[in-house]
Formats: C-alpha cells, structure tokens, sequence
C-alpha cells in the first residue's frame, strides 16, 4: 500500500506541475503585457526622437524664401538616404542629398542639393523630366526602355563621361522595378539648353529629355562635379504605388 501511495503522490506533482494557479496567471500575463508596452515606447521612442531629428534639420536649412522644398518630401528623401546608408550602399559619413520634387511645375526650381551636415542649399535649379513623362507636370513614369520617361525612386551617384550631351553623371537606380534599370536605359544627368528660364518662357515649359533628370547647361559641372561618386539623389511624385513599395522608405 505504502509504494500504492507513494506513486499517487508523484502522479499528483506531477500533474500539478502544470498547473499555475490564477494568481500566478494574472501576475505572468502582467509581466508579458509590461515587456511588449515597453517594446512598444522604445519603437514608439525611437520614431518620435527620428522625427524630432528629422524636423530641426529642416528647420536648420537655409532655404530660400519662396523655393523651400517640401517639408514632407525632405523626410522623405532622408528616410531613404539614412537607409541607404544602413545598407551599406552610401558612406556613413555621406552628407550631400539631392532631391528632385516632380510633383512641381517643370518651370520651378524642383531639384536641391543640401549638405546636410552643413546644413545649407548648394543648389536649387530647374530640372527635367521625361518627353512621355508629361508636360509642364510630370503624371507618367516607367522603368522600361525606350518608354521616354522619368523613373521614381532612389539612386546613387556614379562616374562621370562626357557624351552625346556632354558632360553627364550616370545613376544607379535602387528601387527594385522602379529605376534599377536606370544604368541599362542609360538614364543619366546632363546639361541642356532647353533646361532655362529663356525657353519655358518661349513655350510656356522648360524642355524634356528621354527620361534623363537634365539641368541647365551653366550648372552642368558645378552639380555634377558636386554630387558625384556615390551620393545620394531622391526623384519624388506622389506616386501611391511607389511610396508604399520603396523599401527606402521603410522608416
């Protein structure tokens, strides 16, 4: 009888092992909820503290009066330059960001160049878009050869050559099936003379290229030579498709 109660009694602890009473319930569920609420202030931190960053840099810029660039389109190419030096793929030390905002009349200073270390515009000029692309204002954007249009997206500033439009700076498309075909469709940056005030008077728009970002020929090499050997250039619309697939853009 005695080993009878004896392996009743193991059966009993063992069994009862598993059991956690309601107390001790309440008290491990309270424990798991702290750990994920104080998961949630650190991520919840972390974006405030990147906004917060983000929104006095803007501030700090010397914009010219009546040619800032959108605040909302800045945080946006800054998300993206940050990730791509997360990636590996700019120098954490990269300061120069360049920005072309194709939402704005072709006829307005769109594209900057800021140093956001020294946080000042190098430059803001006019710049082009695509012939298929659209008018005056940018609508159509594809990544295929031959199309004629502007692509979306992020780039990294490569080398330069001197070409059929001179001097030009290739770009390297980082936005898969955005403008990674860039470099193949020979997309590059390069001067024109139908990027100027002269001709958008003429014919009430600047001129359009073959989807290449094309500034004013007495800007040519001072942004290129600026700009160039992997720095950080943002081609911004509104495009819905683009901003909720850009893995740049994930804050």
């Amino acid at each position: 009888m005695k080993g009878f109660y004896s392996l009743l009694g193991i059966v009993y602890v063992v069994t009862t092992s598993f059991y956690l009473s309601p107390r001790t319930a309440i008290v491990r569920n309270e424990i798991s909820t702290k750990k994920i609420e104080r998961v949630a202030d650190t991520k919840s931190e972390k974006t405030a503290n990147a906004v917060s960053s983000s929104e006095e840099l803007y501030k700090s810029i010397a914009f010219e009066a009546g040619h800032e660039l959108n605040e909302e389109v800045f945080f946006k190419a800054l998300t993206g330059f940050e990730n791509l030096k997360k990636a590996g793929l700019l120098n954490q030390d990269s300061h120069l960001l360049t920005v072309c905002d194709f939402s704005m009349s072709s006829n307005t200073k769109r594209l900057w160049v800021i140093d956001t270390e020294e946080k000042k515009v190098l430059f803001n000029s006019l710049v082009a878009h695509g012939k298929n692309t659209g008018e005056e204002f940018a609508t159509n954007f594809s990544n295929t050869n031959s199309s004629l249009q502007s692509s979306l997206g992020f780039y990294i500033t490569d080398a330069t050559y001197n070409g059929d439009n001179g001097y030009s700076l290739r770009l390297l498309g980082m936005d898969k099936g955005f403008n990674d075909a860039a470099y193949k469709r020979a997309i590059v940056m390069h001067g024109a003379d139908y990027v100027s005030d002269e001709f958008a008077a003429m014919h009430k728009r600047i001129g359009r290229s073959w989807g290449c970002p094309a500034v004013p020929r007495d800007l040519t090499q001072p942004i290129i030579n600026t700009i160039k050997g992997r720095n950080c250039l943002f081609i911004y619309y509104p495009d819905q498709n683009y901003l909720s697939k850009s893995e740049w853009l994930k804050a």
